[in-house]
């Protein structure tokens, strides 16, 4: 099956100066493993508007997906929307599906000039739902504008699952040993790594005052290849603990 990848900006101000961390790069790849899609590059960008048009352009060639998250809201910095739309060359336009949406939440007087921007839609794009706080997301070719807020993205990544096609789903094994460093598994892993085609594999160190040693996680599509590859690491493991 085809080896499908989705691209990920991460957009705000808040994110480059730390006042906020980011979860949903995480919550985003989880989502897509299930459906055969590995995510190939996160980015995070600012609200600058050349900075996001130039790396939608960028990340819609690259890749077969392509997730935004934040500057969707009501305030005059949020600016995705604008920058989908010219980064597709597209028009702009508050958009009536986009109102009704958001009077599932509003009374019709409470539709101030903010947050009606809200329902500014890029030209032939295809609402995506929110069923947080009911202002749409929107999928425009193959990029998904989605909230910043975390709750709210997961929320949306529902009503994406259906327009997703994806390849063969990568499955993982994770094999722990204590009282080792990397450096003394790392010969004998690019070994494993090099007699199995399609695995890759990686070493995640942790230490504290009592324990120190190695998790070593190993990715590919084939079960049947990634159980052979569990059997080398655990081989592994038990060469390196016990010398």
């Amino acid at each position: 099956m085809n080896n499908v990848k989705a691209g990920v900006i991460l957009i705000g101000d808040e994110l480059l100066s730390g006042r906020t961390q980011d979860t949903n790069l995480g919550t985003i790849a989880r989502f897509l493993a299930p459906l055969g899609v590995e995510v190939g590059e996160a980015r995070i960008i600012a609200d600058n508007k050349d900075v996001i048009v130039q790396t939608i352009r960028e990340f819609a060639g690259r890749f077969d997906y392509v997730f935004t998250t934040g500057g969707i809201g009501p305030t005059h910095d949020d600016i995705t929307a604008d920058c989908v739309a010219e980064a597709f060359e597209l028009g702009i336009s508050e958009r009536g599906d986009a109102i009704e949406a958001l009077l599932e939440r509003y009374d019709m007087n409470e539709l101030n000039a903010a947050r009606r921007r809200m329902a500014r839609i890029p030209d032939g794009a295809s609402l995506i739902k929110n069923p947080v706080s009911q202002a749409p997301g929107f999928q425009t070719e193959n990029v998904f504008t989605l909230a910043g807020v975390p709750a709210i993205m997961k929320s949306m990544l529902a009503d994406i699952t259906y327009r997703i096609e994806g390849g063969a789903e990568v499955f993982s094994v994770t094999v722990t040993a204590e009282n080792i460093g990397e450096g003394d598994a790392a010969a004998a892993l690019a070994e494993i790594e090099a007699a199995h085609d399609g695995v890759t594999i990686g070493s995640y160190p942790f230490f504290n005052d009592d324990l120190r040693g190695v998790s070593f996680v190993a990715r590919a599509r084939d079960r049947a290849v990634l159980k052979t590859v569990e059997e080398a690491l655990k081989t592994l493991v038990i060469s390196l603990t016990t010398r």
